[in-house]
């Protein structure tokens, strides 16, 4: 969730780390800082200068010295685990004679029991935080080397990092280490780029080496060597970078997220570029890794994700069954593998991520694998933790998404679905006409998304309405319930507004007495076979003076009930909760907007959850 960069080489190192650290803004942090190291120079002693803050980037910034000259040093972006948003808690942390600096991602385990220890060896504790028994750990080790040094310490270490180490001793490297949270290196002339995600680097190499789990590296002015934990060299190949400087820019958008709304029928073109067969009315998914006879084999599909990954799932798991009919079903992978669960070998185990870094994620294909399951992934992100993971997958090609609320990508995973379950439809029973219904249905998407662009001025009205409640209720049935979900998310993180989601048909069971003129009602109101049943739980609200907002289909008769409606085009019945999603995003915006919010980096959240 937090941000690391570095930087080694012949050039000062500040103006790189802030502009790195500027860049992973959109990860979510609450305080921020940098370190940079003088080599030594005319007889004087390597010396390390730290600068922490408190708030954005730009008040780090600000406190600058006017003369920070090194050309080695690292950087962080803090989002609070152990102890408050406060200096003393900010990276980087150093040991007491400030010789050692460590920035860290993760969350160490048996952080209380290391720092009792070092309080009881005579170390004054600075801060609240994990990250500082490292830097005292590493200052203490006998070791000669700082790659040992580190070794040593990462063996009395549990939990999840990314480390990036300096040593006024050894003022030529940086060592970095990586356990289950992402750590890049980028590949420069002359000079190296550490950072937790790629957005640091692209303004400056396109060359960049992906560490794994238990690897470490060496990293020089010139050179870089990886290594794993018994200090086996394991001779990293550097890969060529797929994010452009261009795709991280605002291009004229006041928000990100409105960008990346806007940037969706172009994304979804791209998800589905190639990959429709209208000879075999199928999909051609190649990178599953699975052939026929191996996807037949299947009997059920799980799959799991986190927040708006895991409501996306859930539409996911409909489209898998109705187009399939194999049994399916979405689960929050943050729980999945604290309930010991059974691993099935005829499960086809399905994992959605945009960043393909969330731990939870993570975590849950460790465990598939790790008992035999087989595992693939839908994942914007190439080269990332999870997509190196899994057995095959489907990649996005949603392009590089910034803001905290994800919209391009999330609509692209509702494709990615469509793709999947009409591929495993068409090897079971699904019939040639319905596979071209679906197909074409897919192909139609884009341009239904770019219709819903024009009713906006209508939504932002609604939105503005919507704006002013202290909470909201996001209703739908079958189909329609993950669409109330990811609305009702959506309003939540960037609004801050209350909203909670139900089926419709739950309304009577509870809910109901928390209906009055002042809590609003979003319904998801599709043309299917219950539509009639949504409008009879719609009347009902109306009955209790409840004000609605109905999403529905040209057709849908709702002029009697007198609401106010966003009419969205008709897909597929199957297909109809990819755009149905749309204007809850632009209801979620335009509140947000309307309130002054933050939209981009909303409070308390990371766009790439990395800790548990």
């Amino acid at each position: 969730m937090c941000g690391i960069v570095g930087y080694i080489g012949s050039q000062p190192a500040a103006p790189f780390l802030i502009e790195g650290l500027s860049r992973l803004e959109y990860r979510g942090y609450d305080s921020a800082g940098i370190a940079v190291l003088t080599p030594q120079k005319n007889g004087q002693p390597a010396k390390t200068t730290a600068v922490r803050a408190v708030g954005r980037v730009r008040l780090l910034e600000e406190a600058l010295p006017q003369r920070m000259s090194g050309t080695v040093g690292i950087g962080h972006t803090r989002w609070a685990t152990h102890g408050p948003a406060a200096e003393r808690n900010a990276h980087p942390h150093r040991s007491e004679d400030g010789r050692i600096s460590v920035v860290h991602n993760g969350i160490i385990d048996n952080a209380a029991s290391l720092r009792a220890q070092l309080a009881a060896a005579g170390v004054e504790l600075s801060s609240d935080t994990d990250t500082e028994a490292l830097a005292h750990l590493i200052a203490r080790s006998p070791a000669e080397t700082l790659e040992e040094a580190v070794l040593s310490t990462l063996e009395k270490v549990t939990g999840t990092y990314a480390l990036a180490v300096m040593d006024e001793r050894h003022p030529d490297r940086i060592v970095v280490a990586r356990s289950g949270s992402p750590l890049i290196l980028g590949i420069g002339e002359k000079q190296m780029f550490i950072a937790s995600d790629a957005a640091a680097l692209v303004r400056h190499t396109d060359q960049v080496v992906h560490l794994d789990d238990g690897e470490l590296a060496t990293v020089t002015a010139g050179s870089f060597r990886t290594f794993d934990r018994h200090a086996n060299t394991t001779d990293r190949v550097p890969v060529e970078l797929a994010v452009a400087a261009e795709d991280l820019e605002l291009s004229g958008h006041e928000h990100y997220m409105s960008k990346e709304m806007r940037e969706q029928p172009d994304a979804a073109e791209m998800v589905l570029r190639g990959r429709l067969d209208e000879r075999f009315a199928t999909s051609r998914l190649d990178g599953l890794g699975l052939d026929a006879r191996e996807l037949r084999s299947f009997r059920r599909v799980k799959i799991l994700g986190c927040g708006s990954a895991y409501y996306v799932g859930q539409m996911g798991a409909q489209l898998i069954e109705d187009l399939a009919r194999l049994p399916a079903d979405a689960e929050a992978a943050s729980e999945f593998r604290y309930r010991q669960p059974i691993i099935e070998p005829d499960t086809l185990y399905v994992v959605v991520s945009q960043s393909g870094e969330t731990a939870d994620t993570a975590f849950a294909v460790s465990e598939i694998r790790r008992k035999g399951g087989r595992v693939i992934g839908l994942i914007n992100v190439v080269g990332s933790t999870i997509a190196r993971e899994v057995d095959g997958g489907i990649y996005l090609h949603a392009g590089p998404e910034i803001s905290v609320a994800s919209t391009k990508a999330l609509t692209n995973m509702g494709l990615a679905f469509g793709l999947l379950a009409l591929h495993l439809g068409r090897l079971h029973d699904l019939s040639y006409a319905d596979g071209m219904r679906i197909l074409k249905g897919l192909e139609r998407i884009p341009g239904q998304i770019r219709e819903i662009f024009a009713s906006e001025p209508h939504i932002e009205q609604l939105a503005l309405q919507l704006s002013t409640a202290q909470s909201v209720f996001y209703i739908g049935r079958v189909r329609g319930f993950p669409v109330a979900r990811e609305g009702a998310q959506k309003l939540k993180e960037i609004s801050y507004i209350h909203a909670e989601a139900y089926q419709t048909s739950e309304l009577k069971h509870g809910p109901l007495a928390l209906i009055t003129e002042r809590m609003p009602t979003v319904a998801i109101i599709p043309d299917d076979d219950l539509t009639s049943r949504n409008i009879a739980a719609a009347e009902q609200v109306l009955a209790r003076k409840g004000p609605l907002v109905a999403i529905t289909h040209p057709g849908v008769d709702l002029a009697p009930l007198g609401v106010e409606s966003i009419v969205v085009p008709k897909s597929e019945p199957e297909l109809d909760p990819i755009l149905l999603t749309i204007p809850t995003q632009l209801l979620a915006y335009h509140a947000a907007v309307a309130l002054g919010h933050d939209i981009d980096k909303p409070r308390n959240l990371a766009k790439s959850v990395t800790v548990e």
